[in-house]
């Protein structure tokens, strides 16, 4: 093992983080409250998503006086490493991806003197016994057994750590909590996520298992629910009565950023529709719960999901539109194939678009039609609901081209341009024998309202999981009830022919047949 003892060094002491005064971001928190001493074990320390996301996250919350003064943490991967040069890879990793720059020296230093490092493989039981010594050392310092570890390893790694974990007795509750957080994706399909539930509740509770989407840290997406329930001018209207559609786009700009070999298993559908699109749809659809705590909100999004009607394999075809990008020049720069992309196989018939449309049957949303529309290399980075309303029974102002007036929309905007907006007709200044009527829009944007920016998704959701509340993290039937929808097209897709890719240019908004998907109905995408 490269680092035997969790507190050895000279580096070690206490988090000294002061607590600043005035705190705007305090504001942008689901809870101002901070969460009891504890100790976070991150394995897969070494790797992308412990560098981008985890440890700015932790260091910002540090920054903000949110962590408790006896946090620590330990990071558990296989490459050879110290404390103290575990420590330096992280400040650099924090210097370039922290959302709070220039990086504060004194405060990254006190933060810094409780990061520890374990080297062992993943599958070593030598390891966990280090690790269960390391986590006792620490504890008799900080005088806490609260645990929490998080996964941040590929997925082939979820059910065996857990495994070892509960091998080596850290998985139970003694003198404190325990809590694992497992990333997506959570299996990749309906028989693989029974299987890892079932291997995981072998160790764990459900109570201790937090699965993250990081979709659901983002602010405008929780602000979802304060917009429907704590204002009294929408719900009313938030149904089949007045709704013609639902869109909700998750557009990416970037390709597959090297990531061939995975994408080739996973596709659009399993990467971003079964999660995040249909995280999106539950907080979009569901009822309005009957207290504002975990269970009662993931009771009505199941509620939604399981709601869905199945699109059986039969009908898969007819309800969807794949796409595939192909090479092209966006602003001079040459953008290859995704057949091109490395360690994408040749004639790749793996969607890297896909338009969709489904139903809710219930009261509320019966025989409304949610339209969901994902993809690689879209014109634009952006993620949005759009609540498309029905048109007025009589058209009292007809216009003078003997076109159709635009629909009202209301469009939640989750990113980048995080707010809200309403486009409604009004009446452009002239004489009113040349009456015309022009489509505007009041808009909300989080950053001009308020002042300052939103604490980013993966801090609140790490805080989150530290306090307790699961409300931001998927259960056990949720993500059996999404996966049992996906399963199903995705067993369609497996009995036809795939179509001709590739079939849209990269830079463009998917293939023809998108549009002529939504022409069907008489309708048409967005432009966001």
């Amino acid at each position: 093992m490269g680092a035997a003892s969790a507190t050895s060094g000279r580096d070690g002491g206490k988090m000294t983080v002061p607590e600043r005064a005035e705190n705007p971001l305090r504001v942008g928190m689901r809870s101002p409250r901070k969460p009891e001493p504890n100790t976070l074990v991150i394995f897969g320390a070494t790797g992308d998503l412990t560098q981008r996301k985890l440890v700015p996250a932790l260091y910002n919350l540090a920054l903000e006086g949110l962590l408790p003064g006896e946090f620590a943490a330990v990071g558990f991967a296989r490459r050879p490493k110290s404390h103290h040069h575990f420590r330096s890879d992280l400040k650099e990793a924090a210097a370039k991806h922290s959302r709070t720059r220039p990086l504060q020296i004194l405060a990254w230093d006190g933060f810094a003197s409780r990061l520890y490092y374990c080297r062992s493989e993943f599958g070593d039981p030598a390891g966990y016994r280090e690790l269960a010594g390391s986590l006792e050392e620490i504890e008799s310092k900080t005088g806490s057994r609260n645990r929490l570890y998080y996964l941040a390893t590929p997925p082939t790694y979820y059910a065996e750590i857990a495994q070892r974990l509960g091998e080596a007795g850290l998985a139970r509750n003694e003198g404190g909590w325990t809590r694992i957080i497992v990333e997506k994706p959570f299996g990749h399909d309906l028989a693989s996520a029974v299987e890892l539930n079932r291997i995981l509740h072998g160790v764990f509770d459900e109570d201790q298992i937090y699965r993250i989407d990081h979709y659901l840290g983002k602010e405008t997406v929780q602000n979802i629910l304060v917009f429907r329930f704590a204002n009294g001018i929408f719900e009313p209207i938030w149904n089949r009565r007045y709704v013609d559609h639902v869109q909700i786009t998750v557009a990416e700009s970037i390709g597959i950023e090297g990531r061939g070999a995975y994408y080739e298993q996973a596709g659009v559908l399993r990467d971003i529709v079964q999660n995040h699109a249909m995280q999106l749809l539950s907080l979009a659809a569901m009822e309005p719960p009957a207290t504002f705590e975990p269970n009662a909100v993931r009771d009505e999004k199941v509620k939604v999901l399981r709601a869905v009607r199945p699109i059986r394999p039969e009908e898969a075809e007819d309800s969807t539109v794949r796409g595939q990008y192909q090479s092209s020049v966006i602003s001079g720069e040459s953008i290859i194939a995704y057949r091109e992309e490395k360690d994408v196989v040749a004639g790749s018939s793996t969607e890297t678009y896909l338009g969709l449309k489904l139903f809710v049957d219930n009261w509320r949303w019966a025989g409304v039609p949610f339209y969901i529309r994902a993809g690689k290399r879209l014109p634009k980075r952006v993620t949005e609901i759009a609540i498309v309303f029905r048109q007025p029974p009589l058209a009292l102002f007809p216009t003078t081209d003997g076109s159709h007036l635009e629909p009202n929309v209301l469009s939640i905007s989750i990113q980048p341009d995080e707010g809200i907006s309403l486009k409604f007709g009004s009446k452009v200044p002239g004489p009113q024998a040349d009456l015309r009527i022009r489509p505007v829009e009041m808009d909300f944007r989080y950053g001009t309202s308020f002042g300052f920016a939103a604490p980013d998704a993966y801090e609140r959701l790490l805080l989150d999981a530290m306090l307790g509340d699961a409300t931001l993290f998927t259960r056990r039937d949720e993500v059996e009830a999404a996966w049992a929808f996906v399963t199903s097209i995705i067993e369609g897709w497996a009995r036809s022919k795939p179509p001709r890719f590739p079939n849209y240019e990269a830079g463009t908004w998917g293939p023809d047949e998108a549009d002529d998907f939504m022409e069907r109905d008489g309708r048409r995408w967005r432009r966001p």
